[in-house]
């Protein structure tokens, strides 16, 4: 077992921004990963390595924030949030048609202004989705997800396009109508039909009860009691998902606060992962499948005993992708305690059955935070992660060839004051990332095409 000390656990809250605004500046700054003995020197971006950009997305008159990425083809959707200043939240998409190279103007998704609730971890999240019995050569529909904040209330809203980007529908809610709590954290998929799938996390076991908040997220000193009352607290948080029948429970006891994790297999398949709250306060992985489109999913296991024990929430959680074999591709940040505690990024993998044991991605040392995965169709994989480096924070990226055993050396993708929160999506023969870019200017979202190999 590895229990995360109080100095671990501030800084972590330093990379964590604000669950109730739209997390548009960068963090409070943190130790380099190489801690206090010597700062890790970052390095120049290897021009090898990227092949465009960055491409800048922005809206004018407000802080560009928390980014996700879709592809279909050359098509590339990047979603994001834009926040005015002293104003509210609102989700816009920007689509380009060639490969993430260049993209048109941000069209905002949400119908009523100022009421998206977005975070780091909780981003906009953006799918493309063949209509039934569309043309062979027609363009997918295109489906975004959020959190909304309405009449104090919180919901979750997927809002769809049927014209490429240029204009979207009414949004409309996925949890019941009614329903009390607290909820967020969504993620969404859409399968080769068209269906549209979202898992969330919910906190409705929490509003029969007197005085609840919303959340657990503040970290505390430990000690068996602080474990069993964290235990007993994260079971009143669930794993929601909805589909075409409507929405169900799927599991108790999740970690709130840290992203979840859904995407499509062949066949109909369903994958969804989550950061789980187990006996000891223990936070790691589970995960959870569905062969019949979601109808049902089998019974949640864990993806790797780590041992995280942690009386708060990390803010950090897992990532997935999916090949046309099935082969599910799952990475995860956890504590190691040698040579001191810092927070590793670990790879496994899953054909079927229970996971591979874990493999590191992340060199020894580096104090890693939100990692992304993405799978090319000849099965190369790309890691990325956001980390203190040279004084600032940066984006870097491993590679994983179809044929290699492990991951490659880390590299610097981005150059700008502050970069975080990456995502990625192989597009038109690269692979394509965005991530959230702070400066002195302001918050903006750059993208980056980066090679395969």
């Amino acid at each position: 077992m590895v229990t995360w000390n109080v100095r671990a656990a501030a800084a972590v809250a330093a990379l964590s921004c604000g669950l109730w605004a739209s997390c548009t500046r960068a963090p409070e700054p943190v130790e380099d990963s190489a801690g206090e003995a010597g700062a890790l020197d970052a390095g120049a971006i290897d021009a090898g390595a990227v092949e465009t950009g960055p491409v800048t997305l922005s809206v004018a008159g407000h802080a560009s924030a928390t980014p996700w990425i879709a592809a279909d083809g050359d098509r590339v959707a990047v979603s994001w949030g834009a926040q005015a200043v002293g104003g509210g939240t609102d989700v816009y998409v920007a689509v380009s048609g060639d490969g993430g190279r260049a993209f048109g103007e941000p069209v905002r998704v949400n119908d009523r202004p100022g009421t998206a609730r977005l975070g780091g971890e909780m981003a906009p999240r953006v799918a493309f989705a063949p209509a039934a019995g569309m043309a062979q050569d027609a363009a997918p529909r295109l489906q975004v997800l959020w959190t909304a904040v309405e009449d104090q209330r919180t919901s979750i809203r997927v809002a769809r396009s049927e014209d490429r980007g240029r204009t979207f529908g009414a949004p409309r809610a996925l949890e019941d109508e009614g329903a009390p709590g607290d909820r967020g954290w969504p993620a969404l998929a859409a399968d080769g039909q068209g269906a549209v799938h979202a898992v969330w996390l919910d906190h409705r076991g929490m509003a029969a009860q007197a005085g609840a908040g919303h959340h657990h997220h503040g970290a505390g000193t430990g000690g068996a009691e602080a474990a069993a009352a964290g235990v007993a607290m994260a079971q009143l948080s669930a794993l929601y998902y909805a589909g075409a029948a409507g929405e169900r429970e799927l599991a108790k006891g999740v970690c709130y606060c840290c992203k979840t994790a859904l995407v499509p297999g062949p066949d109909g398949a369903l994958f969804a992962a989550w950061r789980h709250v187990y006996p000891g306060n223990l936070r790691d992985i589970a995960f959870t499948a569905s062969a019949d489109g979601g109808r049902t999913f089998a019974e949640p296991i864990r993806v790797s005993e780590d041992g995280w024990q942690l009386n708060g929430c990390p803010d950090d959680g897992p990532a997935m992708a999916v090949g046309g074999d099935a082969a599910v591709h799952i990475v995860w940040p956890t504590v190691v305690s040698e040579p001191e505690p810092h927070k590793a990024l670990f790879y496994a993998t899953r054909d079927s059955g229970a996971f591979t044991p874990r493999a590191r991605v992340s060199p020894e040392r580096r104090n890693i935070a939100h990692p992304q995965i993405a799978l090319s169709p000849g099965g190369d994989l790309v890691v990325l992660w956001d980390e203190m480096a040279g004084g600032r924070r940066q984006v870097f990226v491993s590679r994983k060839s179809a044929d290699a055993a492990a991951f490659s050396a880390p590299e610097p993708i981005s150059d700008g004051d502050a970069a975080l929160y990456p995502v990625a999506v192989f597009a038109g023969g690269a692979f394509v990332v965005a991530w959230t870019d702070s400066g002195g200017d302001g918050s903006r979202i750059s993208v980056r095409r980066i090679s395969v190999r």
